[in-house]
């Protein structure tokens, strides 16, 4: 569904706002696993034979608790990928209700829903500037709340913070990296953590607004 084929009337909501909090409850209680798993490696700390990339190609095996952190790096990441989609969904749907509420179209074309997230630059504004716009079409009177301010900022710390959702190194360069960068990392992953709960505020918030302005209108 595009723009110009958007519902007159209000599309049911409360499943996806459902879906787009348990999705964020599950993702930051990865991202809390990951962080003690941290925690445990930096307590250890790295064995004597050195980091896991021992470079020009060469790996040492990994330790137990190297081995576990992996798998919980991996379920991690798959938690993070259900959220985004939920969260998407529920966003879209938000999105479609406003404009009914609004009697206007967004102003950022359906695209952005998504390039909105990627795009340089433009990842810094237009994900808030679309959840701000759902909040003034399903609350006008109201004023934006705390909780997307601090949803934005904590998402921005914990993406952009090169230790966080967007890095893009392996799992043994992060463990690598907790040996020696650790309160770097678990302010990003504790960033995380603190953009998925105030996310679920989010989520809740303007899903329950827009249930009120539709029961009104």
């Amino acid at each position: 569904m595009n723009d110009r084929t958007a519902p007159q009337t209000l599309r049911p909501i409360s499943g996806a706002a459902r879906c787009a909090v348990a999705s964020l409850v599950l993702a930051g209680a990865a991202w809390t696993a990951r962080a003690v798993w941290q925690i445990r490696l930096a307590v250890v700390g790295q064995p004597s034979s050195g980091p896991p990339d021992q470079g020009d190609g060469r790996h040492r095996p990994l330790t137990t608790l190297e081995n576990a952190y992996h798998v919980v790096s991996s379920l991690g990441d798959a938690a993070t990928a259900l959220c985004a989609i939920a969260f998407l969904a529920w966003l879209w749907r938000a999105r479609d209700n406003a404009r009914v509420l609004s009697g206007r179209p967004p102003r950022h074309a359906w695209p952005w829903l998504y390039a909105g997230w990627i795009v340089p630059v433009a990842n810094l504004w237009i994900p808030r500037g679309i959840v701000a716009d759902i909040h003034r079409a399903g609350a006008p009177e109201e004023r934006l709340p705390h909780a997307v301010n601090w949803w934005w900022g904590l998402w921005l710390v914990g993406a952009l913070s090169g230790t966080g959702l967007m890095y893009t190194g392996t799992t043994d360069a992060v463990i690598a990296r907790v040996y020696t960068e650790a309160p770097l990392l678990l302010t990003a992953d504790a960033a995380v953590v603190g953009a998925a709960v105030a996310g679920v505020l989010v989520v809740r918030t303007l899903t329950a607004a827009q249930q009120r302005r539709g029961s009104e209108t």
